[in-house]
């Protein structure tokens, strides 16, 4: 973790140096290829800038960051992002998801219709609601245009201000701010902790869109109070300032406003959320270093049902066992939760996880494919089955799947991480090299995208002109992604 940390911190220095060296020495806005912040008539970055900034910043991010490779709760939380947003005021709905792994409280929205969550946020959320009031308070952030409107209140000069806020972004992230800015240089550390850092009159805008939002998607309006008097019980003993506080400071006014405004709005029924009460045991597992006190956790709580729902503590059960190597009590877990819910992923994937930790990969495999042919674009069963075909030796019914399915997701790492693994178990070097310059195209690595997209043609027939016709566009590509790059 300190090594982790510590080669973030190296990068993150690296990208602001770059960045305050850009904006102190180059004058020219032309010059430093910054979006211009005073084409449109308000004097802000226009959205197809700010789109273009969110897609250098989501490389940054996934190249800096510790992301999750669940794929239920990547699932998940992309479904009811895109389920909020359809109702918000936003008026590009391109959004990036990215998942961080942290087990802090913590959600962010960035330039160009990024999102992040921490996954330690469902530790905190106790429903589906809560979190999605989250969510709308944060895409309401980026309806209203918070960001561009700050470095406009803000700059002094366009490149500082926006040097400033590129910067902050990539601590806000980071959920280390603290860290982060102690390690800028002195003369910019005021400018880059206000980047951070909403006015009060923005957080009561986000709340009150966010809340207009939410309710619209059919969520309960008192969710958002219930979630900002759980995130207050949960850090009432924590000696360190949850992230989240820091850039969205939680006043008494901001919970009384927000309970007020949710009077005006009709009782509401809240509709069962099987799927989030499970994915709670996911990351309450995830976190968790030793499989038999997880086990012990999990059992007492379906015992008495403290702290958990009776599908938190079924579910987390059947993984804990899993992962502790108790089959026959995995077993038995599982099919008393079959009795409780009848989420076809959830079950099928830890049905298969049973076999597979016994390598029965003939039942494994049949039991996914099973519930493929019903759900056949489903991320987290694409997943693990490919993950299991692969652990089998079943190399090219991988590849079939995975460069199937990589159509779907596009901008997965993860996926093409996979792809290229297995091409490469396969022996088919030629795809391994495009595979991986994809890979490396997600997390902002110019240079080894272009690396290996060179390998890529020296492997390529010189009479197929299409496939080197395609990969040398893919080379200009990531060239002119790289010459246009903020981050150089």
């Amino acid at each position: 973790m300190v090594r982790r940390r510590a080669s973030f911190y190296v990068i993150f220095l690296f990208i602001l140096h770059a960045l305050f060296a850009q904006a102190w020495a180059v004058v020219d806005k032309a010059e430093l290829q910054l979006p211009s912040l005073g084409e449109s008539s308000a004097g802000l970055i226009s959205v197809s800038e700010e789109y273009a900034l969110g897609q250098e910043l989501i490389r940054l991010y996934r190249a800096a960051l510790p992301t999750s490779l669940d794929p239920f709760i990547e699932s998940y939380l992309a479904s009811l992002i895109q389920r909020v947003a359809n109702y918000s005021d936003l008026q590009d709905k391109r959004l990036e998801l990215i998942v961080l792994d942290s087990p802090q409280l913590n959600a962010f929205a960035a330039p160009g219709g990024i999102v992040g969550v921490n996954t330690g946020t469902f530790l905190t959320a106790q429903n589906e609601h809560q979190l999605a009031s989250i969510i709308a308070h944060e895409l309401a952030h980026l309806s209203q245009r918070h960001y561009a409107r700050r470095v406009q209140q803000q700059k002094t000069t366009s490149t500082v201000g926006l040097a400033a806020l590129l910067a902050s972004l990539v601590v806000l992230a980071a959920g280390n701010s603290d860290v982060g800015i102690a390690a800028i240089p002195a003369i910019q550390a005021a400018t880059v902790e206000s980047s951070l850092r909403f006015s009060r009159e923005m957080e009561i805008e986000a709340d009150r869109i966010g809340m207009q939002t939410l309710t619209a998607a059919g969520f309960d309006p008192h969710a958002m109070t219930n979630m900002f008097e759980q995130m207050i019980k949960s850090t009432r003993y924590q000696t360190r300032v949850p992230e989240f506080f820091l850039t969205h400071p939680l006043t008494e006014a901001r919970i009384s406003d927000s309970a007020s405004r949710a009077q005006r709005y009709p009782k509401k029924h809240v509709e069962p959320d099987e799927e989030y009460q499970m994915l709670r045991a996911r990351v309450m597992l995830h976190f968790e270093t030793s499989s038999a006190r997880a086990a012990k956790r999990f059992e007492e709580e379906v015992d008495r049902y403290q702290t958990m729902s009776p599908l938190t503590a079924h579910y987390g059960l059947v993984l804990a066992r899993i992962r502790n190597g108790d089959i026959k009590g995995a077993r038995s877990a599982l099919e008393r939760l079959k009795t409780m819910t009848n989420n076809r992923a959830i079950l099928a994937v830890a049905e298969a996880d049973i076999a597979a930790k016994e390598e029965n990969w003939e039942q494994a495999i049949d039991v996914l494919r099973s519930a493929l042919a019903q759900q056949p674009a489903n991320h987290p069963l694409n997943v693990r089955l490919a993950e299991i075909l692969m652990e089998s030796g079943r190399y090219i019914q991988c590849e079939a799947l995975l460069m199937e399915h990589v159509k779907r997701h596009p901008s997965n790492s993860y996926v093409w991480y996979l792809l290229a693994e297995v091409h490469g178990l396969a022996g088919h070097i030629l795809d391994v090299h495009k595979a991986r310059a994809e890979y490396f195209l997600l997390k902002g690595i110019y240079d080894k995208a272009e690396i290996q997209l060179r390998n890529a043609l020296r492997l390529t027939d010189e009479k197929d002109f299409q496939a080197r016709a395609r990969i040398e566009q893919r080379l200009l590509d990531v060239r002119k992604l790289k010459e246009n790059s903020q981050f150089r």
